[in-house]
């Protein structure tokens, strides 16, 4: 069973009488997971469709194999990331672990100034990208493609795709 609440922290009162009820439907044998997190405006279908469109076209202009490392190459050029620092012997398996299942989590190791440990650039993916990135990562991709004489969309077309993935 999922629910969802989506709430304000100004409608803090009559959400806890929605989840007091909502607790109580609960089976007392069984463990759940609560997580709370902020509100996003998801993406657009269209503008995700659109991006991969002309990575395959760049692609293909620059001869490459696929599009996966080109999408990397990106997702590291838009930048949302995370730093850690941790042991060196834990690294390989957090690297593993963060990019297994996602084709855009990318994990870069870098030095660190501590004895025994490295800084790790876990790279998210465009799956977790809210609108202002992904229009960044859009726009990274429509300006390759413009350089290299690949047709994209007119500026009113992307600000409709754009504007789709906001609503």
């Amino acid at each position: 069973m999922k629910q969802e609440f989506r709430f304000k922290k100004s409608d803090a009162f009559g959400l806890m009488s929605r989840l007091g009820q909502f607790f109580q439907s609960l089976d007392d044998s069984t463990e759940y997971v609560m997580t709370i997190d902020k509100s996003r405006k998801k993406r657009s279908l269209d503008a995700n469709a659109y991006f991969w469109v002309l990575l395959g076209k760049l692609a293909e202009k620059r001869y490459l194999p696929g599009t996966t490392q080109l999408y990397r190459d990106y997702i590291i050029e838009v930048g949302v990331r995370d730093v850690y620092c941790m042991k060196e012997e834990a690294v390989d398996d957090f690297c593993k672990a963060w990019s297994q299942g996602h084709l855009g989590n990318v994990a870069v190791r870098g030095e660190s100034k501590l004895p025994g440990c490295a800084t790790v650039i876990a790279y998210r993916g465009s799956s977790t990208y809210d609108t202002a990135q992904m229009s960044r990562l859009i726009d990274l991709v429509v300006q390759d493609c413009k350089a290299l004489d690949i047709e994209t969309a007119t500026p009113a077309e992307l600000a409709l795709l754009l504007e789709r993935w906001e609503k």
